[in-house]
């Protein structure tokens, strides 16, 4: 006989939202093979209504899955290239005079879109980096004095290297911060790998992404996001979170700890992880598996540590791992 608690998991488990993600998982499934934390990751991210950075060598697809989720939802999309000499103009948009009527008048700039995906992050100077702090927190561009709202549903998914260094500028601790989640993307295993093959010697790689057809209205996704919003968490497991970013704060390998926007991250993306499984409230374990990518981005680890060869991922795992898991 079914628990209660096993019963809510069935009914949300059957729930359209549900269905709905699942058929969006299996669909990327079709075109990209593996890689199923940062589908799964990207997904948490769109219901949490937040940024995504993407972090991974050339040719795991992080631009391509980026596309793909563009194309199931029914929103504009525009992609970025980040140089070293792009302005922030030339991101934003700026005012132009218009000789006919004897005005100036606002050319929007390619941000002004419901999906962007920018290349490369790091490859602009500060300049440009900054001019998207603006955008990514408020959701607004001030332009000449002028402001100008983005239309909802609004997303950056940004890419970067991790190993090249000549021509980037690294991102500043405040701007990585307006990223909800930090995806890193790894290789493929040797069976992913020859399935990569596979596919691309069949030649349905193609018509794979030219089948790619919209499943998603910005309607359905407000939906989403308000059942996200509705997810119930006990207190037990908000003070959690709390505690997690708290020990961020005091540990001896981070000169920098979580700010209280990781706790509200950790939050969200708890939420949006509970409806991905089909469950209307929060276990432990969704925030043992959002702690990672919310974190990793908003630690600094120490001089000593960094030389031992340790990542942010290491000593997030062993804050975790002393932790006491509610139950």
């Amino acid at each position: 006989m079914e628990t209660p608690e096993q019963e809510n998991v069935a009914q949300a488990g059957n729930s359209p939202l549900a269905d709905l993600v699942t058929q969006i998982q299996e669909r990327i499934g079709e075109v990209i093979v593996g890689q199923h934390a940062m589908i799964e990751q990207l997904l948490a991210g769109l219901l949490a209504d937040g940024h995504i950075l993407i972090e991974g060598v050339p040719g795991v697809a992080k631009t391509l899955t980026a596309k793909l989720l563009s194309k199931l939802i029914d929103t504009s999309f525009s992609r970025l290239q980040f140089t070293p000499d792009l302005m922030p103009s030339d991101v934003l948009g700026s005012t132009i005079f218009n000789p006919q009527t004897s005005t100036f008048q606002f050319r929007a700039g390619p941000i002004f879109s419901n999906i962007v995906l920018i290349d490369e992050i790091n490859r602009a100077p500060a300049k440009t980096q900054a001019a998207l702090f603006e955008v990514m927190e408020e959701r607004q561009v001030t332009v000449d004095g002028q402001t100008h709202k983005m239309r909802s549903p609004f997303m950056v998914v940004a890419t970067q290297n991790p190993v090249e260094h000549e021509g980037t500028y690294r991102l500043p601790e405040a701007q990585l911060d307006r990223f909800l989640m930090k995806i890193t993307v790894g290789y493929p295993t040797l069976e992913e790998e020859i399935k990569i093959l596979e596919k691309h010697n069949g030649h349905v790689m193609a018509e794979l992404l030219n089948s790619i057809q919209p499943m998603v209205t910005p309607e359905v996704l407000a939906q989403a996001r308000a059942s996200v919003a509705k997810v119930h968490i006990e207190p037990k497991l908000l003070e959690f979170i709390a505690k997690i970013t708290w020990e961020t704060r005091n540990d001896r390998s981070l000169y920098l700890g979580a700010s209280p926007r990781a706790s509200i991250a950790l939050l969200q993306i708890a939420k949006a992880f509970s409806v991905l499984r089909g469950r209307d409230f929060v276990i432990p374990e969704d925030i043992l598996q959002a702690a990672p990518p919310v974190l990793r981005h908003r630690v600094g680890l120490t001089p000593d540590r960094e030389m031992e060869g340790a990542t942010t991922d290491d000593v997030v795992k062993e804050i975790l791992a002393r932790m006491e898991i509610p139950r």
